[in-house]
């Protein structure tokens, strides 16, 4: 995979420098940051002509920066439901949601907020790819992201595992603000289309509905997703 960007290289450096094989710079522009940080952890760093990066990264912001990385490394889900720490992470379920721009954000959110694992089903979901990375700038590091066959096998597991489920849904739930969640909270999120599939409604303690007192056009889920979790951190702290 790549990296693109000098954001998501400089935290992608910092956080897991094993994983970075190599690095190209754009010749003619000068990154002193990403070359002083590169000696430091003894990685190989290429400047190439501007000609041939565009060929790597056509059409592609990169500041003139990018990495060649190992593939993404999903974490196993039941180590994360299961890990005695009893701070355990909420839960960020996503169900049938296949924008890249869309997870890229909920990463990078989860990511600043702390404390969120992100749950993707193996069928009618994205997948991390490069696209995702780059909006996520860096978020990737510090959010553990799992796979799983089943969403709705895997909610029942942390449900197992002494967690609470809440879902969001476009009318009769609660205001987040009004719900006194219970840990560890699992919370599902589906697509503006199709919402939540009804096999998963029907396992949650708690509905929500985010107000909109302007024209009822249903929130973007990333924005969705980041307006119900700063709630969920602010309660948890």
């Amino acid at each position: 995979m790549r990296l693109y960007g000098k954001r998501s290289v400089i935290e992608r450096i910092n956080s897991n420098s094993r994983s970075v094989k190599v690095i190209y710079l754009q010749a003619g522009l000068s990154r002193p940051e990403i070359t002083s940080l590169a000696h430091k952890h003894h990685l190989k760093v290429e400047t190439i002509s501007e000609k041939r990066f565009f060929q790597l990264a056509p059409k592609i912001q990169t500041q003139g920066v990018m990495a060649e990385i190992d593939a993404f490394n999903y974490k196993d889900f039941e180590d994360i439901i299961g890990s005695e720490n009893k701070d355990k992470p909420t839960l960020v379920c996503l169900d049938r949601i296949n924008d890249p721009q869309n997870l890229g954000v909920i990463i990078r959110n989860c990511a600043c907020l702390g404390g969120f694992c992100i749950v993707l089903p193996t069928r009618e979901t994205v997948e991390v790819t490069e696209a995702v990375l780059k909006v996520a700038c860096g978020g990737e590091n510090y959010v553990p992201v799992c796979h799983v066959s089943n969403l709705s096998i895997a909610v029942q597991k942390a449900k197992e595992q002494g967690y609470w489920v809440g879902a969001t849904v476009v009318e009769g739930g609660e205001h987040p603000r009004q719900v006194k969640f219970n840990f560890p909270l699992c919370l599902i999120f589906g697509s503006e289309g199709e919402g939540i599939r009804p096999g998963l409604i029907k396992q949650v303690d708690y509905k929500l509905t985010l107000p909109m007192r302007g024209v009822p056009l249903s929130f973007n889920v990333a924005m969705a997703v980041g307006m119900c979790c700063y709630e969920v951190s602010c309660q948890r702290s």
